[in-house]
């Protein structure tokens, strides 16, 4: 592997203080095979320069470069202790208040309540297959007795956590993790693990054990959350969840999305009734099946049909059977009840479903399995049912780092021209007036 930037790494002195060192490419082959982690050395020869602002993960200003004379030797039995690991932990309200700020990088330990949507009641089973393809797992974690943290593992870190809790007879509870770093997505907070993080697990290191200890003496924290864990659904602009749908990791999910209705779609039967919305972002087409637009109308949907064929379909006596059937079928699949028409121009929170069809390019149309009031606090994720654990899969760069699901929204207005699957607005119709 070629490496473009430089090696990086953490050097603690005899007297505890943490700096970050740094060795250019062209110099790696020189002294990388005569490191190992842990050992101690004397370093001669080298030259300070400041420590960079992005990604830091050490609290000193310098940084330790070695030069094309540097000397590196190791110390065979040096009566010197030395700390052989550094850590430095933030809360959840010290992350939450670096989020996005591409700072310094920071620990996390705490026990784990979910990996990949399991609950840790039983042993979690992982596919390192379908990890492999995702490139990534998700845990949640929590850290003490804080909010409930998703923190996804990349790549030789998902592969990393994946060998080590395999290696465990129990299944392990405490994980700590270097180097996280910490974004948001539609408003949730994240951790995700860089090139250079590192995982430990239970009695791994004095941290862990620690915490396994605390977490021992506090068995109502351990469960407080249990398969119930708290996170909220992603609430994302329905141009963030195109951008997501794109994304080769992406699988089916859950998402919440406030939107205008300016359409409804005709040539469809009442149980899978189709509206065009809109917000700030794009334009779709939401699917509505069965009862899930009963918060839009008030009523189930067989109450709607019953009273709609009512007054459709009792004013043609004089068809026979067959023809009458199929006035029936012509009357469901080109007319809607005026109660859904009028919803036209209404805001609304709805929770749409990502499927397997909206990845794999056969449809753009989103399904809804839930209109809430806008004043609605969200859901959790466990209100969807087991398939929510895609729900958390958001989207991520290519590299370390994620990215945000768009990198520019569209900043149109309500009056701006909006686009969607033309086939499905040809059918929409409009109001004339008064709505």
């Amino acid at each position: 592997m070629k490496t473009l930037i430089g090696l990086e790494m953490l050097l603690i002195d005899e007297q505890g203080i943490v700096i970050q060192g740094f060795i250019s490419p062209s110099r790696i082959e020189k002294y990388l095979p005569e490191m190992k982690r842990g050992s101690v050395y004397k370093l001669n020869n080298f030259y300070g320069s400041r420590n960079k602002s992005v990604f830091r993960v050490a609290d000193h200003t310098a940084t330790v470069s070695f030069p094309w004379n540097s000397d590196l030797s190791v110390l065979q039995d040096s009566p010197t202790p030395f700390d052989e690991d550094s850590f430095r932990f933030h809360s959840y309200e010290e992350f939450q208040a670096n989020c996005d700020l591409k700072g310094d990088l920071y620990d996390i330990v705490g026990h784990m309540k979910l990996i990949n949507g399991q609950s840790l009641t039983e042993p979690p089973v992982l596919d390192e297959v379908e990890i492999a393809k995702a490139r990534h797992l998700l845990v949640h974690v929590q850290s003490h007795d804080g909010p409930v943290m998703k923190l996804y593992l990349w790549d030789q870190t998902a592969r990393d956590f994946c060998k080590k809790f395999k290696t465990y007879e129990n299944t392990p509870t405490v994980l700590l993790v270097t180097t996280v770093n910490t974004k948001s997505l539609g408003g949730t907070f994240a951790l995700t693990s860089m090139s250079s993080s590192r995982v430990f697990m239970d009695y791994d290191v004095q941290p862990t054990i620690d915490y396994f200890g605390w977490l021992g003496s506090n068995p109502e924290i351990a469960e407080q959350v249990n398969a119930e864990v708290v996170t909220k659904r992603e609430t994302l602009t329905i141009a963030e969840i195109f951008s997501y749908i794109k994304q080769e990791s992406a699988k089916d999910a859950f998402f919440e999305c406030t939107a205008t209705i300016d359409d409804v779609v005709h040539g469809f039967a009442w149980y899978r009734a189709k509206i065009s919305v809109y917000d700030n972002s794009d334009q779709a087409v939401f699917v509505l099946l069965g009862d899930a637009g009963l918060e839009l109308t008030g009523k189930a949907a067989s109450e709607l049909v019953r009273s709609y064929f009512e007054i459709h379909v009792c004013f043609v006596p004089h068809l026979g059977h067959t023809e009458l059937m199929e006035t029936k079928e012509l009357t469901m699949r080109c007319l809607v009840p005026e109660a859904l028409i009028s919803t036209i121009g209404q805001r609304h929170k709805f929770c749409v479903k990502v499927t397997e069809h909206n990845l794999s390019g056969k449809t753009r149309s989103l399904t809804v399995t839930k209109i809430l009031p806008l004043d609605t606090p969200p859901a959790t994720e466990l209100s969807e049912g087991n398939n929510t654990t895609a729900a958390s899969v958001e989207t991520f760069e290519t590299g370390n780092d994620v990215c945000e699901a768009s990198k520019s929204r569209v900043d149109s207005g309500e009056g701006s021209k909006r686009t969607c699957d033309s086939a499905e607005i040809e059918r929409a119709k409009r109001p004339k007036s008064g709505n």
